[in-house]
């Protein structure tokens, strides 16, 4: 019967008709196959409604796949019979088995990478890699790792091209008006179809769909991942104004007045020039760490940094901490300069262009040596960029560590990302120890990181885990130990505040760091040897990554105004401490002992602390103090965007 109709003026409609289908078969496999990867994580969305879960899959789906095949769809039904001819059918195969062969790899290889996310890959990733040099080693490994992906997409390309359906019209027919006119009527009528599936709906009143409309498919912002597909994230996000201010509050001061990021020196407290010391570790999120986790497995949870633990019990810390953002990318700003990621990386943001500050500008122009320290090779991830701009004096990464004679070079590094964090830990020590007083300094690990590796004196000395992250947290562990145990004899040591957090968080295997909300748990410790200005124990607050610049200004008694996006966490009553994030379109503000979920417009989550797994939505259930929370966070969402666009992240006088 096919084989018949093919061969008529309504073969070219058919074909495409029945591709398409082929086409949205191959994005269901994809989307299963993403599910899989991931199941830990997101099969906690098929609780929820799965008619959602589908309608939504399918809008978005629609969207995708007419944005990636309307050249083909509107060469097929082109009303020219002249064109139906073998090689203009194989041209259009060709263009139609590369373009969705491409299309499916995306959407399987983007499931990989959601662990370090939570979120589908949108066009910034282009430039979040574009220093990196070792980029197609990496997807090397990843393909060897994964074999199983290469072989489905080896199938499913074979797929597409064995049940490609291709017209095959007669031309000894003598029917090519009737022909003309039939395809014309098909294209005609396609066409508003296919704006209206790239819109995500047919009414002038439907805006086209973003990233973001797919939570209303699902309760977590997490599960958007699950109904979005990568080429439509991809594509929606190309040349997208990131940063829009909001008109939540017509009048500056009302603004000012509910949230306002200049910090103002306090009066009469002396300035105490100590070193500074931040040392971000890579994926090291709380659920590693067995001192915030004393009620895991009934109590018996230890964790898998004993030398962390020690340091820990020694330092300040807080029952509530978090992350800004869920990359490398995000941790920078966020740590360094009080920034944190709503919509987009800033580092990858127009607005990176802008004058930026942070603690090494600031203690710089106090007569600080600064100097940035990451071992992987210099310009990657741009960290030596962003150093540089924010007042880092100096920036030591792999080829200075190469230069010195006193390390073993390139004999240590780990084959894929950087310097292991051993010798590089003790290199940043060395380097300490030969800067002026006061410095400030920062240095990022690199080893607990995919692939996964320990070096190999290690390999069968440092006990795995449940998860293979496990060994490589064990590893850094050491590293910071050693690091510490190098340190504490050295003169510079008890005059020194030594800050530690992770840039985002990573695997799980446990619920609670599953959430939306746990998947940014992340420590924020200050350590201070001589017990001057923080003073050890933990505190029943709210803290983040954003915290760490105004809290260590306040301590040092900084005598300038300057702009942080957080809050001198130690002067702020407990009830009134907060955090922010933003996942998948989803705003996230933690307030006291609640979290509340806001798309931009409306709030579509209320949670308590206490709910651990975010089981029970409050959502209108305490009407005021949501509408109180919500209020701040439109003011903090309003400052970002506004001081974003008009170059406001620094005063003049500094």
């Amino acid at each position: 019967m096919f084989k018949k109709i093919l061969s008529t003026k309504y073969a070219p409609i058919v074909a495409v008709v029945l591709n398409l289908l082929l086409v949205y078969v191959t994005y269901a496999i994809a989307r299963l196959a993403y599910l899989g990867l991931n199941w830990s994580l997101l099969s906690p969305a098929l609780e929820g409604s799965k008619w959602d879960l589908l309608m939504g899959s399918l809008q978005f789906d629609t969207s995708a796949i007419i944005y990636t095949n309307i050249a083909w769809i509107v060469l097929m039904l082109l009303p020219l019979h002249i064109k139906e001819t073998p090689i203009y059918h194989k041209i259009l195969k060709w263009l139609f088995v590369i373009v969705n062969s491409l299309t499916f790899v995306i959407n399987v290889a983007d499931g990989v990478y959601f662990p370090f996310t939570m979120r589908r890959t949108t066009s910034t990733v282009l430039s979040e890699f574009s220093h990196d040099n070792n980029v197609s080693g990496i997807i090397l490994k990843e393909t060897a790792s994964h074999w199983y992906l290469l072989l489905l997409g080896l199938l499913v390309i074979a797929a597409l091209w064995f049940l490609y359906v291709k017209p095959n019209i007669d031309r000894r027919r003598q029917w090519w008006l009737s022909y003309d006119l039939t395809t014309l009527v098909a294209l005609l009528v396609t066409i508003p179809l296919c704006i209206a599936g790239m819109r995500g709906g047919f009414t002038t009143a439907v805006r086209p769909i973003t990233v973001s409309n797919a939570n209303q498919y699902v309760s977590r912002p997490m599960d958007a991942a699950l109904v979005l597909n990568t080429p439509f994230s991809l594509l929606r996000t190309i040349g997208k104004d990131v940063f829009k201010v909001p008109d939540y509050f017509s009048n500056q001061s009302q603004l000012d007045a509910i949230y306002n990021p200049i910090h103002q020196p306090a009066d009469s407290v002396p300035f105490v020039k100590k070193n500074v010391v931040v040392i971000i570790v890579e994926s090291m999120g709380r659920e590693y760490i067995g001192f915030y986790n004393r009620h895991l497995d009934n109590g018996a949870y230890k964790g898998y940094t004993p030398c962390l633990d020690s340091i820990i019990s020694k330092s300040l810390t807080f029952t509530h901490s978090y992350c800004n953002g869920r990359k490398s990318i995000d941790g920078m700003p966020s740590i360094l300069s009080s920034i944190p990621m709503f919509v987009e990386p800033f580092i990858l943001t127009p607005a990176s262009m802008n004058h930026v500050g942070g603690i090494a500008q600031l203690l710089g122009k106090e007569g600080y040596t600064t100097a940035f320290f990451h071992g992987a090779q210099n310009g990657s991830m741009g960290f030596q960029a962003f150093a540089r701009g924010t007042g880092f004096q100096r920036y030591y990464g792999r080829t200075e560590f190469n230069q010195d004679k006193r390390f073993n070079g390139d004999a240590e590094f780990d084959g894929t990302w950087a310097i292991w964090d051993e010798p590089f830990l003790q290199y940043y020590c060395a380097q300490m120890n030969e800067m002026r007083e006061p410095f400030m300094t920062a240095v990022f690990t690199a080893s607990s990181h995919h692939p996964y590796v320990v070096p190999e004196q290690y390999v069968d000395k440092i006990p795995k885990g449940p998860l293979e992250i496990h060994q490589c947290v064990r590893y850094a562990d050491m590293a910071l130990g050693k690091f510490f145990d190098e340190a504490s004899k050295q003169p510079w040591f008890k005059n020194t505040v030594f800050i530690l957090t992770s840039d985002h968080t990573h695997m799980s295997n446990h619920a609670e760091y599953q959430t939306d909300l746990g998947g940014f748990c992340s420590p924020v410790v200050f350590y201070d040897p001589s017990g001057e200005l923080f003073q050890p124990g933990m505190i029943d607050k709210v803290a983040q990554q954003i915290d760490i610049l105004p809290t260590l200004m306040a301590r040092l008694g900084y005598p300038h105004q300057f702009v942080a996006f957080g809050k001198d966490v130690l002067n702020t009553p407990a009830e009134e401490s907060w955090a922010v994030n933003y996942l998948a379109g989803i705003y996230q503000l933690v307030h006291g002992n609640y979290l509340l979920q806001y798309d931009g417009s409306k709030a579509t989550g209320f949670y308590s602390l206490d709910d651990r797994l975010m089981q029970h939505n409050l959502l209108g259930q305490q009407p005021e103090r949501q509408k109180a929370m919500q209020r701040f966070l439109q003011a903090i969402i309003q400052q970002y965007m506004q001081r974003m666009t008009t170059d406001q992240l620094v005063i003049d006088h500094q």
